[in-house]
């Protein structure tokens, strides 16, 4: 072999090498998506049981339900449609009522929301970038007195 020849199929080899990692990485990255969806997104685009998506909004008004040790159900809305939610964990400390949050897990076959984590607004003016663009798309947003 030539030097030429040698450099070629160094380089050939490297190409080879990185194309499978990053091909792994995609696949990985692929498996780990979960899509965003608001309430009334939802029956735009339904979601088959068993897909894992992020669901936020806000908790709705009268909805909070706790059941045996620490399961609770409650409504997630975008003032447009409501989404029952059922938990079964620990809730965040700032976690109320007309408060925005957002929920990830799956659709159960009765179409239920089985939420895995549970993440709420940390403080007085925030709301997940996620949901405040969603009602402000959607016109329900609420102004803070910051104008944001």
């Amino acid at each position: 072999m030539t030097r030429k020849q040698k450099r070629l199929a160094v380089i050939a080899g490297a190409l080879v090498f990185l194309g499978a990692a990053t091909g792994l990485t995609f696949y990985a990255l692929g498996q780990r998506t979960s899509y965003f969806y608001m309430p009334a997104d939802l029956a735009d685009k339904p979601v088959e049981p068993g897909q894992r998506i992020r669901l936020g909004g806000l908790v709705e008004k009268g909805s909070i339900q706790r059941g045996q040790g620490t399961e609770v159900e409650f409504a997630v809305t975008d003032q447009i449609k409501v989404v029952k939610v059922v938990y079964n964990g620990l809730l965040p400390d700032l976690f109320r009522e007309e408060q925005g949050v957002v929920t990830e897990g799956t659709f159960d076959a009765r179409g239920v929301f089985v939420a895995d984590s549970v993440l709420a607004k940390h403080d007085e003016n925030y709301m997940p970038k996620e949901v405040a663009d969603s009602l402000k798309e959607k016109g329900v947003w609420q102004q803070t007195g910051d104008g944001s």
